[in-house]
């Protein structure tokens, strides 16, 4: 029988933006993202990613449950149980250097964080020294020996690392985490870097048949409102493809619009997180033959610093955070004042149209009031999208889509 593995180790290990959605809510399903999952896994542009017939571009779903898996080289959710994903409290996360992983040093623990970790040293000895035990994912047992020593003095764990970092094939660049959970147990988790990894063979399965498997059960349990299962890693997955209902109806709200301003969280180092500003520079389909009229990616943004060759050129309106309220001209109709027409104000809409390509030429001749299909619901004009958020008419979920 399969042991239940610790959520909390899990999650640690996971990463610090990784949030499973709970059991029993409602989620929106990307295909065209669980797409991206796989090609990063075969190395395979998603230009070359094939489709699927009659496969919407997103699934309203009911989640059903969620196991946890850990190997080796990946984290991984399944079955759309757990109570509620979190992160641990008391835990510190370390990225390996080479001295960490050569066979003839030590682990060298930061100060701040063997004090708050581990169990305290006995100062009378000398070298203080203790006996550490830890569990990994696997339920497996690691001792160490965690002694303070050095010039000048520093927290190290020596016997029992060497054997650790070769059982778990750990290279500089890949991260551990120990863990203090609620019974004061310690806990041990690994996390790989993101290095190129080989590629399956072509012998074992196929890239496309890998593709269309996926798509098929995605498509089949859409027109039969039956369940089926996903693989979600969230050390190999570009985005999160399986999003909180809620969120999803939330960031719809969002008023977008070329130019405004975003923060978007990223993780860095020693699993901390930080949010980089950047600029919406696009809206349009990832992909408009295949996946017409998706939410996914659909933003093409620019980042303001340096590290911006390290950043997605294209985000999801969810994964986003704006920083101004949208700011008109000219309001629209709704929210135009009552007050008597002024000398040189516009008339109708075909004047406010007017006065936006005045105010902003780079929009070109192709925007239009009346005309312009929603970025947010295709097919609607700026004006009836406005009307409707105004008055709270938005389509409702389509009930074929729930898998129960």
């Amino acid at each position: 029988e399969r042991k239940s593995i610790n959520s909390e180790l899990w999650h640690a290990c996971a990463g610090p933006l990784v949030s499973l959605p709970p059991v029993g809510s409602l989620v929106v399903y990307f295909p065209q993202g669980h797409s991206e999952q796989v090609a990063a896994s075969m190395q395979k542009e998603t230009d070359f990613i094939p489709s699927y017939p009659n496969l919407p571009s997103k699934l309203i779903c009911m989640l059903h449950n969620v196991t946890l898996h850990y190997d080796k080289e990946a984290l991984l959710a399944s079955d759309i149980g757990l109570k509620q994903s979190r992160q641990p409290a008391e835990f510190f996360c370390k990225t390996l250097t080479a001295s960490d992983t050569s066979t003839h040093g030590g682990f060298s623990v930061p100060r701040r964080a063997a004090e708050k970790i581990f169990p305290p040293l006995d100062f009378s000895m000398q070298p203080p020294a203790q006996e550490l035990v830890a569990k990994d994912l696997h339920d497996n047992t690691w001792t160490f020996r965690h002694i303070y020593r050095g010039q000048p003095k520093r927290h190290l764990l020596t016997t029992g690392w060497s054997v650790f970092v070769s059982t778990k094939r750990l290279f500089a660049g890949d991260s551990v985490l120990f863990i203090r959970d609620e019974k004061s147990q310690l806990l041990l988790g690994t996390r790989r870097a993101n290095r190129q990894q080989p590629a399956l063979s072509s012998s074992v399965i196929s890239s496309d048949s890998m593709h269309i498997g996926i798509l098929a059960a995605a498509a089949h349990a859409a027109a039969n409102n039956s369940p089926f299962t996903i693989f979600y890693n969230p050390r190999a997955s570009p985005s999160e493809f399986v999003i909180p209902l809620a969120k999803f109806n939330k960031a719809m709200y969002t008023q977008v619009s070329l130019g405004m301003r975003f923060r978007m969280m990223f993780e860095t180092e020693e699993s901390g997180v930080r949010r980089y500003m950047g600029t919406i520079t696009g809206i349009s389909d990832l992909d408009p033959v295949r996946w017409k009229n998706s939410q996914w990616r659909n933003l093409q943004v620019g980042w303001d610093e340096s590290t911006a060759g390290e950043r997605p050129s294209r985000v999801s309106i969810w994964d986003i955070e704006p920083v101004i309220t949208p700011f008109y001209i000219c309001p629209p109709p709704f929210f135009r004042p009552r007050f008597p027409k002024q000398p040189g104000m516009p008339d109708d809409e075909s004047d406010i149209e007017n006065a936006f390509k005045r105010a902003m030429p780079w929009l070109g001749d192709d925007f239009g009031m009346k005309d312009a299909p929603s970025s947010i619901f295709p097919g609607l004009s700026l004006v009836q999208w406005m009307s409707m958020q105004q008055n709270n008419q938005f389509p409702a979920a389509q009930s074929g889509f729930f898998p129960s």
